[in-house]
């Protein structure tokens, strides 16, 4: 598993549909689905929540719970459906998974962060990992974050994710905690120092290749959010410059012919248009013909030919 390029796990945008999308831009990049709560999972519809296109590979699920015995059994089948990789959520500071007893409020209980990976070790042979953020609340991000850390370390999990910044769990929205709470890029590099044998992520307001690079230098790995989304074509680089990989040059308008069959496929199947044509809004990001790009996508379920508007937008983007 290499972890030195991440895309996040973000609720409503990192479905399948997102995740081929992004793997005609990166080969190599490490994929992550949405949070998937363990009740839904061992509860709902499993085949719907879990299924994914195996090109997606190397793909990572995030499960969010803090029950041990029904998050090993959900490592358990998610591990039979062909992850590569168990991600527990720590890190999300809303207030709904609050009321569940799960995301960032964890951080609180670093005694049972630790049963919880160790249930899901025990059940698979795939790799646990968290993403938790660098404190919560009052915790202090020195002496505090190194104890969970430390805990962490001693349950077995050996690659934690780390949002550089601290989750206020009172009076902020989860867009607010993605942005106010200040950056501190030091402390994760610090905690890498200390915690030498473990596999140290970074995520938090990158925004380019070059800024991963940098971080690069004092981390194991880097993952990206917003910037994945936003502006999805960055993602064109990874190969070549996180990965040393032979440069190819692809075209926006080429990685969007790409993708066509594939989302024509998937309408022909049942699936509503506009739920695939959302992942491509971001592409139209610097193109002279954005406007006019955005609005065909926005209003594509309403034509009796979406590829002949797809094989336009192509076209515009080329």
């Amino acid at each position: 598993m290499n972890h030195r390029f991440c895309v996040a796990p973000m609720m409503d945008i990192t479905d399948r549909h997102e995740r081929y999308f992004l793997r005609a831009l990166t080969n190599e990049a490490q994929l992550y689905t949405e949070m998937i709560n363990v009740n839904a999972m061992l509860y709902g519809n499993t085949e719907k929540l879990l299924k994914f296109n195996q090109c997606e590979h190397p793909l990572g699920i995030q499960l969010g719970g803090s029950d041990p015995s029904k998050l090993g059994e959900a490592a358990l089948i998610a591990e039979s459906f062909g992850y590569d990789e168990i991600n527990l959520n720590i890190g999300c500071p809303s207030s709904k998974v609050q009321k569940g007893q799960f995301g960032a409020v964890l951080m609180k209980n670093p005694s049972l962060v630790s049963s919880c990976i160790r249930a899901c070790i025990d059940k698979v042979k795939i790799p646990i990992t968290i993403k938790c953020r660098i404190g919560v609340d009052e915790m202090d991000i020195e002496q505090d974050l190194d104890c969970f850390i430390e805990q962490i370390q001693d349950s077995g999990c050996k690659t934690v994710v780390v949002h550089a910044r601290k989750a206020l769990l009172r009076g902020l929205s989860p867009k607010d905690n993605r942005n106010i709470p200040p950056l501190n890029y030091e402390r994760v590099y610090r905690l890498k120092e200390k915690f030498f044998n473990l596999e140290i992520i970074l995520n938090g307001g990158i925004k380019s290749i070059e800024e991963s690079l940098k971080h690069l230098k004092h981390v194991d790995g880097v993952m990206v959010g917003r910037m994945a989304y936003d502006n999805p074509y960055l993602l064109n680089e990874v190969d070549n410059k996180i990965y040393d990989q032979e440069k190819v040059y692809r075209s926006k308008g080429e990685i969007i012919m790409k993708i066509i069959p594939y989302i024509l496929k998937e309408v022909e199947s049942g699936e509503k248009i506009q739920l695939l044509t959302k992942h491509l809004m971001g592409f139209s990001k610097g193109c002279k013909f954005a406007k006019d790009i955005r609005s065909n996508l926005a209003k594509i379920y309403l034509s009796d030919k979406p590829n002949e508007v797809l094989y336009k937008i192509a076209n515009q983007l080329s």
